[in-house]
């Protein structure tokens, strides 16, 4: 009772905020991964109920949560900040759970309410700079990719020039913002599923999104370019805005499963007998390592 009751005093508490999020992702491509991000969150919190193995009666982490997640509120609200609205709401989520389970709820819900900021709406600062920044990119790529195909194409601005005067415009909605946002997304969420994967590999998965993002995003304009080119317009404003919207996310979970597989086969586990190390100190002969799994033909 006392969850069902927390839970609908913070929606109505937060109602408008939520309210705006919800019309973001229907309205703004750039966030129409925000249900997705809740689904994924929900399974991340089943496959760790495991980690929830005793209730502890504490309300202290749960006060001090919620203390932190007013004052965030209260900054956003006087700076005019709604990204940190949308953080005390997650902190005041997860107070909830610190209230119902003290500190093994917190650390039960931790990782799935930390993954739900991939749903919050970026700061208008930070939306603005990465997307033309991510625009300029995204046309001089693409750009370079219609020339080596053999389609002539001049970049002007954010504008791709094709013959016949056709312009192929880059606009905010195309920089790839909203692609990279979910990539990153995509690849945390992989991140927390192989778990038993060293720390190299997650940080390498971490550093690439910004280039699958960019590379999915240049695919899908070139290939604009080229049915432009090639075929009538209305066949590529149907590839361009439903056909390559709907397989961005699988070829991005396709090529992040590819550096996953890849980055395995770059590292050989190799197991050293016992007593390896101390025959090579006293110049003796040692066993020959075996790899994982692998045991030496007899003599």
């Amino acid at each position: 009772m006392f969850c069902i009751a927390a839970a609908g005093s913070l929606v109505w508490a937060y109602w408008p905020y939520l309210a705006d999020m919800g019309s973001r992702w229907i309205g703004d491509p750039e966030y129409s991964h925000g249900p997705l991000v809740i689904l994924f969150a929900a399974w991340l919190l089943r496959s760790r109920r495991g980690v929830l193995r005793q209730i502890v009666s504490d309300s202290r982490l749960g006060f001090c949560l919620l203390l932190v997640a007013i004052g965030l509120r209260a900054v956003g609200t006087l700076l005019f900040l709604n990204y940190l609205d949308g953080l005390s709401f997650l902190v005041a989520l997860l107070a909830v759970f610190g209230f119902a389970a003290g500190r093994p709820g917190v650390r039960w819900a931790g990782p799935a309410v930390a993954f739900l900021a991939f749903m919050l709406p970026l700061p208008f600062a930070v939306q603005t700079g990465m997307s033309e920044a991510l625009q300029g990119v995204a046309t001089r790529a693409s750009t370079y990719v219609l020339v080596t195909c053999g389609s002539p194409a001049v970049a002007e601005g954010n504008t791709i020039l094709l013959i016949n005067d056709v312009r192929l415009g880059v606009v905010e909605a195309c920089s790839g913002l909203g692609m990279l946002y979910a990539f990153l997304a995509i690849a945390v969420g992989t991140i927390l599923v192989i778990r038993s994967r060293p720390l190299w590999i997650k940080v390498t998965l971490i550093l690439s999104t910004p280039i699958v993002a960019v590379a999915v995003n240049v695919c899908r304009i070139a290939t604009t370019g080229l049915l432009y080119q090639a075929a009538e317009d209305r066949i590529a404003r149907i590839v361009f805005h439903d056909v390559a919207g709907y397989l961005m996310m699988p070829a991005a979970l396709a090529i992040f499963a590819l550096e996953v597989v890849i980055l395995d086969r770059l590292v050989r586990t190799v197991t050293i007998p016992r007593g390896a190390v101390a025959a090579v100190a006293f110049g003796l002969r040692p066993a020959p390592p075996t790899a994982a799994g692998v045991t030496p033909a007899p003599r």
